[in-house]
């Protein structure tokens, strides 16, 4: 009697198509029941829009949609009520799983503390746009006499300066003090008739005033060309000026030709 049994050819190919069948039922049932089943496959929801919400009510109301929330950023602004929902993702209308996290951004209820910008020894256009930048208001602009004309002199808040770097909360007021171009000093008005007129206009530089306008007209009654006729304002012993003011001049003969370079 022989203890051992070989199997014939038609056996190992019956073996080794119950092998492969009992092979792709499992990777079917794994692929196509399986994982369906656990993962909801072809289940979808579709995503609410919870922008202008507030966050108090969001988790009852994804509960209910098999849905949930986190907050992932927080923006302050003054004109929209804390709590709010701002932003959200993913966005309204999109598809998605059961159990997905709807990622949103939503108002904070103070105001964050930043650094005050230096806004002083540069112009009022410029101070506006920083404010802006930074979320700061701009308030009163008073502008008060200084030969720096439209530059900043000095940032406040509720009335005192403020220093650059100094904590401040964003959408607080601030006030800028603005030179009017002119200064406080005033002095009688220099008389430039008679003078050549580039000696007049280093004269009126020199003593802090500007050049206005510059006449030509031609020089009759033995003047001189090219010296001062006239000027406005005129020179008056109860007449002054304050510094940064305008002077005019009338100038005897044509006007200059200018070089071409």
């Amino acid at each position: 009697m022989s203890f051992f049994r070989s199997d014939t050819p038609a056996d190992l190919l019956k073996h080794l198509f119950i092998i492969v069948v009992l092979t792709a039922a499992l990777i079917i049932g794994f692929f196509y029941v399986y994982l369906p089943i656990t993962t909801n496959h072809g289940e979808t929801i579709v995503v609410p829009k919870v922008t202008g919400m507030n966050q108090a009510d969001l988790e009852d109301y994804l509960d209910e949609r098999n849905l949930a929330y986190f907050v992932d950023d927080s923006t302050y602004n003054a004109s929209i009520k804390p709590g709010t929902v701002l932003m959200q993702e993913p966005k309204a209308g999109e598809k998605v799983k059961e159990g997905r996290k709807i990622y949103v951004s939503v108002s904070m209820k103070n105001p964050p503390v930043i650094k005050m910008p230096k806004l002083t020894d540069g112009s009022v256009k410029n101070a506006q746009m920083i404010l802006k930048s930074y979320d700061l208001v701009v308030g009163q602009l008073k502008f008060v006499p200084n030969i720096q004309k439209d530059a900043v002199l000095r940032q406040m808040v509720n009335g005192k300066e403020i220093a650059a770097g100094a904590a401040i909360t964003k959408g607080t007021r601030v006030d800028l003090e603005v030179g009017d171009g002119l200064g406080n000093q005033e002095f009688p008005v220099p008389n430039l008739v008679n003078m050549p007129a580039d000696e007049a206009t280093t004269l009126l530089v020199g003593q802090g005033l500007q050049v206005g306008e510059i006449f030509y007209q031609p020089a009759r009654n033995g003047e001189t060309e090219g010296t001062v006729v006239k000027q406005r304002p005129v020179p008056d012993p109860n007449t002054t000026i304050r510094m940064g003011q305008l002077v005019d001049l009338w100038v005897a003969g044509s006007e200059p030709l200018k070089s071409i370079e």
